[in-house]
């Protein structure tokens, strides 16, 4: 291992370390919970060595910035997820490049995914984005519309319904973040009895994704932690 892949792989061991410790505080199996590495900003080398180091799912939020570390990627390729938040103009190159589509509170959104999903992929899987703060500077349903959007949301061809996703307020304490993910969990546990496909539960990011996995979290989208501090003059539109 290079000395340019060692601390990344460092950081990463520390991560799944305290992944593994959250799961048995809360008494489930580490590997009930899939850590997407959150890689935007990052170039290229630095994803490759991730996966390297063993990370097998990346989260990227910038669209043509994705896009072009999906087309030049070499070797056996990551699970892809869509994080951030997505404009109609933007569907057909997400539709034909990930797997997973974390932030749909749109049924506009979703029938152009749909629409635009190459007839050869299998279905796109996508996670409803829920405002669990209710915080008017975010996007997301209200957790009170989120059984009828979801059988909507089902009824769509070339699209898989897997679950739900929120990103709570920022500066919120602990006591409030414990809060704000018990009840995502109750209402991923009321979606699951109408749709039981509808598993995945996303939340819980660098700063807190203990507190997620205790709560419930399937999957959780830590980038800093792995990748380290991020140099936000890098970025692409998207």
């Amino acid at each position: 291992m290079s000395s340019e892949q060692r601390p990344l792989a460092e950081r990463l061991a520390a991560v799944r370390e305290r992944i593994a410790s959250a799961c048995q505080r809360a008494g489930r199996e580490p590997a009930a919970v899939t850590l997407i590495g959150v890689s935007k900003t990052w170039p290229l080398a630095d994803l490759q060595n991730a996966v390297a180091a063993g990370v097998t799912d990346l989260g990227e939020n910038y669209v043509q910035e994705a896009v072009d570390k999906i087309q030049q990627w070499q070797g056996p390729a990551p699970v892809w997820h869509f994080i951030g938040p997505l404009q109609s103009n933007k569907t057909r190159p997400v539709a034909e490049h990930f797997d997973w589509v974390h932030s749909i509170d749109r049924l506009k959104i979703a029938q152009r995914l749909a629409d635009q999903r190459p007839a050869e992929k299998t279905p796109l899987n996508v996670c409803i984005q829920i405002n669990i703060s209710q915080d008017p500077a975010k996007a997301g349903l209200h957790p009170d519309e989120v059984l009828a959007f979801a059988d909507q949301l089902s009824e769509i061809d070339r699209l898989r319904l897997a679950g739900l996703m929120a990103i709570p307020a920022a500066d919120l304490n602990d006591t409030e973040l414990r809060r704000q993910f018990d009840q995502l969990k109750s209402l991923s546990d009321t979606l699951i009895q109408h749709h039981p496909e509808a598993t995945a539960l996303s939340m819980g990011m660098s700063a807190d994704f203990e507190i997620a996995i205790e709560s419930g979290a399937t999957h959780v989208r830590v980038g800093s932690a792995i990748f380290g501090q991020r140099h936000y003059a890098q970025t692409s539109a998207g």
